[in-house]
């Protein structure tokens, strides 16, 4: 019986620490977004910005590879349209996307430096997804900036 509850209670503590160290709720992935998004939403550079209109079968990332030749550009998409977008895998028809001008935020060294920041904390966001790869793209492009 004590091996049983001991058991137990070891299986209940990992349970709690992976759930700690991974998002698995709509709420809690929406939330760390959003104060991704409330961070950096004002270093932003929107004149020149382009818009969007979601269709059937888009995917943030393919919006990104169509607007900027590379898909791991779409958090900056994601801050544009913080409004709109809550988690880049959750987009629908009819969404309007803010594109922002990549060069001209680039351009300007404080939000280049700014930008470079934010891709690395929305990293860190797909790691406690579970999503390395993806992770360590926006990594790799936030140090190549």
């Amino acid at each position: 019986m004590k091996k049983t509850l001991l058991g137990l209670v070891l299986v209940l503590s990992v349970m709690m620490v992976l759930s700690c160290s991974t998002l698995t709720s709509q709420a809690a992935i929406d939330s760390a977004f959003q104060q991704i998004y409330d961070k950096y939403y004002d270093a932003l550079i929107l004149d020149g910005a382009a818009h969007y209109t979601v269709v059937s079968g888009d995917v943030l990332m393919h919006i990104s590879q169509n607007f900027y030749h590379n898909e791991y550009h779409f958090p900056l998409i994601m801050l544009a349209s913080h409004n709109v977008v809550k988690d880049p895998d959750q987009i629908a028809p009819g969404m309007q996307l803010t594109i922002p001008d990549l060069q001209r935020n680039l351009n300007n060294a404080e939000t280049k430096a700014k930008l470079k920041l934010y891709y690395v904390d929305i990293s860190r966001v797909y790691d406690r997804r579970n999503r390395p790869q993806v992770a360590k793209s926006l990594r790799e492009l936030a140090l190549s900036m």
